[in-house]
């Protein structure tokens, strides 16, 4: 953590900045090593330029920052304080060009902050920070292997419990209750379980309708462990299918298949959306891919970068995003394959382990 303070200082010098701004809790947490949900509270790290940096925090959370944080001045505010004036009082100085994330700080917090703070000007660090988190250090990676490790497992489990007759809610409370059994954290996301037609609605909401025999069910699910997210998604058969809807399957295991294969460092991220998105456009079902190819995973469940059609950033070694291509045909089914990949200097490595062939289950 010491040299990601140091790297941010570099892009802060080269930015021209006098100093930065830290609010965003899992910011704070990559840099410090200080994890917290200050709720409405006021949280900080100020980073200045040839000075000692520090956290600026709830009394209450004061303890825990100094037993964990690399950061070793610790600066507190009551409930009865200003935040924003004791961040000026500790800084103790004027403030000249300051680098604040501009993404996280609402309206208000930032009119209350420049009015007590007064900076020479105001500049976005969000792309700095995006930028530093998109490639992932070999610890990092190592929690992101727990993580999807202990989501296969919980969709293992959900999956023995399955029955025909079941909701798909009824599913989504065995996921989300084996997610706790795994000790997680929380879900990374809203758990999905869709069935039949409903598989056709690739951000659809679970509901009371029953699983059947000779349809689709998809499983989209995610937790959090030790601050990290995973994030894939499976599709089975629940009995025997029919032709159309084996081909579809088919056709988005050979796109997701694909992509993977054209994941090198070097490449652009549009190459490898057009990698699967040829596979899925050549069997015919290309207006049936509606979204992106995929998307960036670690602290955050969707975090930089995107992977689309028109982003033509090069890929280097160390980032980590999902590969998700999807068939959605109205009204009949919709297969989503879903993995957790990050670029190496060799190419790839697929962090995800669970089959993806057509499995028949129920």
């Amino acid at each position: 953590m010491d040299d990601r303070i140091a790297t941010l200082r570099g892009l802060m010098k080269q930015a021209g900045l006098d100093s930065l701004l830290i609010t965003d809790p899992k910011h704070v947490y990559y840099l410090s090593g200080f994890a917290s949900d200050p709720h409405e509270r006021f949280l900080g790290l100020f980073i200045p330029e040839g000075n000692e940096p520090f956290i600026l925090l709830p009394a209450l959370d004061a303890d825990k920052a100094r037993s964990v944080s690399i950061i070793q001045r610790i600066e507190t505010h009551m409930d009865t304080d200003n935040p924003y004036v004791r961040l000026q009082q500790c800084i103790g100085s004027k403030v000249g060009k300051l680098g604040v994330e501009k993404e996280h700080l609402s309206v208000a917090r930032f009119e209350q902050l420049a009015e007590v703070l007064q900076a020479e000007a105001y500049h976005d660090i969000t792309s700095m920070l995006n930028s530093m988190r998109s490639r992932k250090s070999p610890e990092e990676v190592e929690r992101m292997r727990l993580s999807i490790q202990k989501i296969e497992e919980v969709l293992r489990r959900g999956i023995s419990s399955l029955k025909i007759g079941m909701t798909e809610l009824d599913l989504v409370a065995e996921l989300e209750y084996q997610m706790k059994k795994v000790g997680a954290e929380k879900p990374a996301f809203d758990t999905m379980v869709l069935s039949g037609p409903n598989t056709a609605l690739p951000h659809g909401v679970p509901g009371e309708r029953k699983l059947q025999a000779g349809e689709l069910v998809m499983f989209d699910l995610g937790l959090f462990y030790n601050g990290y997210a995973s994030d894939i998604t499976r599709t089975f058969a629940l009995g025997d299918i029919d032709e159309e809807t084996s081909r579809v399957y088919h056709t988005v295991l050979a796109a997701n298949e694909a992509a993977i294969q054209a994941t090198r460092p070097g490449v652009t991220f549009a190459s490898i959306d057009k990698a699967a998105r040829d596979v899925i456009t050549e069997a015919g079902y290309g207006q049936y891919f509606i979204h992106r190819l995929g998307h960036g995973l670690g602290m955050d469940t969707h975090e930089y970068p995107s992977v689309h059609g028109g982003n033509e950033n090069l890929l280097e070694s160390g980032v980590l995003f999902t590969v998700e291509p999807g068939i959605y045909v109205p009204g009949h089914c919709g297969v989503r394959i879903e993995d957790d990949v990050i670029v190496t200097d060799q190419g790839v490595d697929v962090l995800s382990s669970f089959p993806k062939e057509l499995t028949v289950i129920g």
